[in-house]
């Protein structure tokens, strides 16, 4: 059933009521004036901070690649080239391909070669191996090429180490004969590889000879040569996957998801990516790395014993625990710190905000000089942030969990402080008034007039705060304050290590939801009662 409104009524309404029937102009101007102003501070602030400028040179290839590192991992076997055309595959000396890399995707074929060490090129001795212990530029001057020059009595002494440019004085390589100089060419057969195949995944190939290198991606097909000289020259056009920023200079080679490669005139830097995380149960040094599931569980349980003071299952555990490149072991225990840091902080804050609340409430304890003086400490307090408690404090008890303690200590026992005499001031007095009214001491006005209505808020905000600082203890743990914040740091520092990045990401994120589940839980049985 509908009802109307006549002409009189509503003209009734509106003389009684103009504000709520007719608003006034200025009331509506006020709107318009805040959308406007709102505009032209996001203008401002677009002006401020250059945000055009920055979003036109970001670049989210870059973004891209760091998201790829979290979720996967890289192995970089390198094909060097030497100027008689002998080719080798080199790896990194920490490879996560083990020792003795193998992979099924790079084959190469090998063959015998003779190679001479020690001609003569133009009066210049060639030497097939720089010193290892060397800083030295090839051919600067002052400098011997096979070794340390012998000291002369008309001659300047030489030093295998060096940091000179090409043409610096007192040198001696160039201009003057190297100590290897009247020594015979040596001839030596050596196993090289003269051809080598890099699969990179089901986007293409790359085939790797001393001359030229074909790389394949899908259908497409082009050719690279490699001289004279030190130049590298595609044969025809550029695919738009491949770049080559400088004529005569290294083509970078683009596979997508799968990868890249670097061709240089020397040589070709393979960055082959796989999805996942490497080595993350065991690392290259363990006996069960490399094995299957199937393989390990049988090691374990009826293989012979690896090392005889232990046994297979024990030794698996430690290497597991002990993983030299994703220390989990250490990982977990500053996880654990980081919880019991928010823990203790939020604890120890509540203990000491919840007697200076009552004496900042105004309605509890009827002193204005002292109410304001703890208002004024909870104001000090929670007014510096907690990631400068952090930093004060681990300049005065060092770096580790105590410092992080503090800062978590120190502010929220300021905003719990606030938040607990704010509450006491909003109580209902009658309730107190009753319990005073039967002559109970004050003390038992607070206990049974009180307490029963903040209890549940202040145990509510706690909560809270625990769960919160759960977070907040990873970020000044980032500054020397202990705990998973200061190795994930670590972690970000080398700008390599993404995926241990992720690693520690996906546990803080599990711990802060589990403890957000739990706080939540709590917090509703104890504003809402046992029945919800």
């Amino acid at each position: 059933m509908s009802a109307t409104i006549d002409t009189a009524t509503l003209a009734d309404l509106e003389a009684r009521y103009p504000a709520a029937i007719r608003p006034r102009f200025g009331r509506q101007a006020l709107y318009v004036l805040g959308i406007v102003l709102a505009v032209l501070y996001g203008f401002y602030c677009w002006w401020f901070f250059s945000i055009g400028v920055v979003l036109n040179k970001a670049s989210s290839d870059i973004a891209g690649a760091y998201l790829a590192d979290w979720i996967s991992w890289e192995a970089r076997p390198d094909i060097e080239i030497a100027p008689d055309g002998a080719m080798h595959v080199e790896y990194p000396r920490f490879s996560p391909l083990g020792q003795h890399p193998a992979p099924d995707w790079v084959v190469t074929e090998k063959a015998m070669m003779e190679r001479t060490v020690g001609a003569e090129e133009g009066g210049t001795t060639v030497v097939a191996k720089k010193n290892a212990n060397s800083f030295m530029v090839p051919g600067a001057k002052g400098t011997s090429a096979g070794g340390p020059a012998e000291s002369a009595p008309d001659k300047p002494a030489t030093s295998s180490f060096g940091f000179l440019t090409p043409g610096a004085k007192g040198t001696s390589v160039g201009d003057a004969p190297s100590s290897d100089a009247g020594m015979a060419p040596e001839t030596t057969k050596e196993e090289i590889v003269t051809r080598a195949v890099v699969t990179m995944g089901s986007a293409g190939s790359l085939e790797i000879l001393p001359d030229h290198v074909t790389a394949r991606r899908g259908e497409e097909i082009f050719r690279v040569d490699l001289g004279p000289g030190r130049k590298v020259t595609p044969v025809g056009a550029l695919p738009d996957w491949a770049i080559q920023k400088y004529a005569g200079e290294k083509v970078v080679v683009y596979y997508g998801f799968d990868g890249r490669a670097e061709i240089d005139y020397d040589g070709v830097k393979v960055r082959r990516r796989f999805l996942g995380w490497e080595n993350f149960v065991f690392d290259t040094n363990s006996p069960f790395w490399g094995k299957s599931a199937s393989e390990v569980f049988q090691m374990i349980v009826s293989g012979d014993r690896i090392e005889p003071d232990r046994s297979n299952l024990s030794l698996a555990i430690n290497n597991i625990l002990y993983n030299a490149e994703w220390q989990h072991l250490d990982v977990w225990t500053k996880l654990l710190q980081t919880i019991v840091m928010a823990f203790v902080g939020t604890l120890f804050a509540g203990i000491v905000a919840f007697p200076l609340a009552f004496i900042a409430a105004r309605n509890i304890t009827r002193n204005r000089l002292f109410n304001q003086i703890t208002k004024r400490f909870f104001d000090f307090q929670r007014s510096v942030d907690m990631l400068i408690w952090a930093l004060f404090f681990t300049r005065a008890f060092g770096p580790g969990p105590l410092a992080g303690i503090s800062a978590i200590f120190f502010t929220d026992t300021g905003t719990l402080g606030k938040l607990y005499s704010e509450a006491l001031e909003n109580i209902d007095d009658r309730q107190r008034e009753g319990v005073k009214s039967v002559g109970a001491a004050s003390i038992l006005v607070q206990r049974f007039g009180v307490l029963p209505q903040v209890l549940p808020v202040f145990l509510s905000q706690a909560l809270y705060f625990w769960e919160s600082n759960t977070r907040s203890a990873t970020i000044i743990g980032a500054v020397g304050a202990g705990g998973i914040g200061l190795k994930l740091w670590e972690a970000m520092r080398t700008n390599q290590d993404w995926e241990n990045v992720a690693y520690m990401v996906i546990l803080i994120l599990a711990v802060v939801y589990i403890f957000d589940t739990i706080s939540n839980a709590l917090r509703s049985r104890l504003v809402h009662g046992s029945d919800r």
